[in-house]
Order: C-alpha cells, then sequence, then structure tokens
C-alpha cells in the first residue's frame, strides 16, 4: 500500500469514529431531556447532579409538574397515605416540601405538619397555599442543605418523598433525622426504582433500595420495611 493510500485510510476511519462519538453524545442528550422530574431540591447543585438537573425547569414549571394530574396518576397520594396508617395528631416532618403536595394531604389527614424545604419560594408558595385554604396544622421550616434542624425527639415521622436521591452526604443527614425522632418515630422514604421509568430522573442519579438500607445502616438505623408493590414506577422504605 503506497503512503498516500494509508494516510487516506487512517483520515477515513479517524472521520467515522468522530461522527460515531457525536451520534452518541447527542442521543445521550436527548435521553436527558426526555425526562422530567418530580423531585424538591435539596443539595449543593454540583455539576450534573439530581439538583441541577431539576433546576434546569422555571420554579413555575415545577409547580406545575408537582401539582399535576399526571403526577396524581403515578404517585397514588390516598395509597401513600393508607400506607401511613393513622397519623391523626403526630408530627410529620415533609422534607423536601416542595408545593406542598404532600404536605396538605397529611395535614387534612389530620397531623401536625412540617414542611420542610431549602428554597425560598416554595416556602413562599406553600405559606399562600396555607392562607388561602386556611390550613392550621402547617408550620414552614426553611432547613440548610446538610441539616433537617429537627430538635432531639421532635417528630413521631420523617416523611421524603422524590428528595432521597437529592441529598448529599446522606449517612450524616440521616443520623441528625434520626435524632429527631421520637421513641417509636419512622421514617419513609418515596423515591424513584433505579431503572429506567416514564418519570423521574435519569437513571443515573437514582439511588436503589441496597444502597438506601445501606446508607441508614450507617446512620444507625436498623429495622426496615420494604414496599416495592404499591406504586408503579416507585418503593417506599419505612426504617427506625
Amino acid at each position: 500500500m503506497s503512503r498516500i493510500l494509508f494516510l487516506a485510510l487512517l483520515l477515513f476511519i479517524f472521520s467515522c469514529n468522530n461522527t460515531a462519538s457525536e451520534e452518541v453524545l447527542s442521543n445521550e442528550d436527548a435521553n436527558s431531556k426526555e425526562h422530567e422530574h418530580e423531585g424538591h431540591g435539596h443539595g449543593e447543585g454540583h455539576k450534573g447532579s439530581a439538583n441541577e438537573y431539576m433546576h434546569q425547569s422555571s420554579f413555575e414549571d415545577l409547580i406545575k409538574r408537582f401539582e399535576s394530574k399526571e403526577r396524581d396518576e403515578y404517585q397514588q397520594p390516598e395509597k401513600v397515605l393508607a400506607y401511613l396508617g393513622d397519623i391523626e395528631g403526630k408530627t410529620i416532618m415533609d422534607i423536601g416540601a416542595g408545593s406542598g403536595y404532600f404536605s396538605v394531604k397529611l395535614a387534612y389527614k389530620g397531623a401536625k405538619v412540617i414542611a420542610a424545604d431549602v428554597d425560598d419560594d416554595f416556602q413562599e408558595f406553600i405559606r399562600k397555599r396555607i392562607k388561602k385554604e386556611e390550613i392550621k396544622n402547617i408550620e414552614l421550616r426553611k432547613i440548610p442543605f446538610d441539616s433537617p434542624e429537627l430538635k432531639d425527639n421532635e417528630v413521631d415521622m420523617v416523611f421524603v418523598v422524590n428528595t432521597y436521591h437529592h441529598i448529599e452526604n446522606r449517612s450524616d443527614y440521616f443520623s441528625k433525622v434520626k435524632k429527631g425522632l421520637s421513641e417509636n418515630g419512622e421514617l419513609v422514604i418515596v423515591d424513584f426504582f433505579k431503572t429506567e421509568t416514564p418519570v423521574g430522573p435519569p437513571v443515573k442519579h437514582k439511588v436503589s433500595i441496597d444502597e438506601i438500607i445501606a446508607e441508614l445502616k450507617k446512620a444507625g438505623y436498623s429495622s426496615y420495611e420494604v414496599e416495592v408493590d404499591l406504586l408503579p414506577y416507585q418503593f417506599i422504605i419505612k426504617a427506625s
């Protein structure tokens, strides 16, 4: 083979590889944009994190998504509330309360609710919602990224929906949550299966059930109940 033909072949191969790489990157970007994310921001927003991904949407779009009929269909809140059992009179902190989607429902079931979030806009949205709907048993709590800001034995339940995967340094964070639980208190986590689902974040942002239990063990929890059949795209973990 002549030197000219050899160089031409190398240039052809290099060009094909570049085209293939561009196609792969383009497909990954398209897949990322296909997924809508129902979680609430609860982290430092590091590059490539679940928080950065969520905040690609405007606040108004997030509110519409969190309060949509589509969310009702997959979240099935009445099933979740039934799973929690009788919560009347219990004090529950809803971490990552967002628009108040579950905070309001918990309050209507008779719980004393602490709607906790790191975001001022979400807190203000819930404040207006409480006033409009004249709800007496919800208080707001602006919390930092790295702490639930709970007093020792303050609550009977900590409820974390579509938010666990946003939290960083989770074992440390949930050890603080545990200190805030009463003697028979429970942590309840609802989040997305670590698989492709029609709703929820991309798989790379999800946390598996095994990962969560390992992190909770490190945080000091010793009892677990895992429910995988109640909801179509999510699991529930109850820990104490």
